[in-house]
């Protein structure tokens, strides 16, 4: 593929752009593995691939803090991996195996991390908006500065539960971020036969929350979106809506062919759009890179990535025990009694 002329100078140090580069394809390179492993038979149930949106994640983590969350839908490992999540941890509850971050009980759509403030991870379509807007009445009522990165997609945005959460977080004011993922279709639905309107961020318009359209494929036009969102929301004016406009190269999950568009379109977007190569072009240019550096990168993030599926594939399967471990948050001790 011929080098593409970057649309701007970068606005990041070289560093920065060249761990911007690392990111994505760490996420890209896990989720091509997790791809072979679903084939191999090793992943099970659902499986929904990151592949092509990794622009979005790791623009908005570049413009994040120490303590501010994030939560999100199904399509999730790569969250899990730009906020610092160990690959070895998150492979393992893909394959269902006791070193997963869920002791290998819950699969991508039931995995967190304290530690990362990373709260899902669900299933249950748009559900995880009002959930963000919980954690960020959380920060909120305790008077720290912290901000609630809420995912999720255009189909989602279609969820009566999203305009009502949009309603309280305005008139409380809550420190929430929410994050269209704009994949352009949904489930298998393009957006332009399933939404009335064609850009969805001015939803919040009627509860008084500002947004815009973000070109998700720019890692750079992320991140500087997202400091504005984290700005605004950190001076105490209430939440924020980015629609981030990107693209999934794969069907909505491993078992989806997506007949309705062309390989024709895909392979459109992936020559001329796509998020690592255009960050590889500015680091070439530029003369921040060689194309060495670059191999030396690609096949460091390739061993990590290696290395997950090895310790997945070494990790047990959960104990018959692990049924009654983690039932409840604060479980009560034998013999307590417990208050009606």
């Amino acid at each position: 593929m011929a080098a593409r002329k970057p649309s701007a100078k970068p606005n990041v140090s070289p560093e920065e752009l060249k761990q911007y580069y690392h990111d994505m394809l760490l996420i890209r390179r896990f989720e091509e593995k997790a791809g072979q492993l679903y084939g191999m038979g090793l992943i099970g149930g659902f499986c929904h691939l990151y592949i092509g949106q990794e622009a979005v994640v790791v623009g908005l983590e570049a413009a994040a803090s120490e303590g501010d969350k994030r939560i999100t839908s199904y399509r999730d490992h790569g969250h899990m991996l730009a906020c610092g999540m160990d690959p070895n941890g998150v492979m393992a509850e893909l394959t269902g195996r006791e070193g997963g971050y869920s002791k290998g009980k819950g699969g991508s759509m039931h995995m967190f991390s304290r530690e990362k403030h990373f709260y899902g991870g669900h299933g249950i379509v748009g559900a995880q908006v009002p959930l963000g807007a919980g954690l960020a009445f959380a920060d909120a009522y305790l008077g720290n500065d912290r901000v609630t990165f809420a995912y999720f997609g255009d189909g989602a945005a279609n969820q009566g539960q999203v305009y009502e959460t949009f309603n309280m977080a305005s008139i409380w004011k809550l420190p929430v971020i929410f994050v269209i993922e704009n994949n352009q279709y949904a489930m298998g639905t393009a957006q332009k036969r399933s939404t009335s309107t064609e850009e969805i961020y001015t939803r919040g318009a009627p509860y008084g929350i500002p947004g815009e359209l973000v070109d998700g494929m720019d890692v750079l036009a992320v991140k500087e979106a997202g400091e504005k969102a984290v700005a605004h929301c950190r001076a105490g004016k209430g939440p924020y809506i980015l629609e981030v406009k990107t693209y999934r190269y794969r069907g909505h999950s491993m078992s989806d062919p997506a007949k309705y568009r062309t390989r024709e379109e895909v392979q459109k977007m992936r020559d001329e759009r796509d998020p690592i190569q255009s960050v590889r072009d500015l680091l070439l240019q530029g003369k921040h890179a060689t194309e060495d550096d670059l191999k030396a990168i690609d096949k460091n993030i390739k061993d990590i990535v290696n290395a997950s599926a090895e310790f997945s594939k070494e990790s047990p399967e959960p104990a018959l025990e692990e049924l009654w471990t983690d039932i409840y948050a604060d479980e009560v001790p034998q013999g307590d009694a417990v208050e009606a």
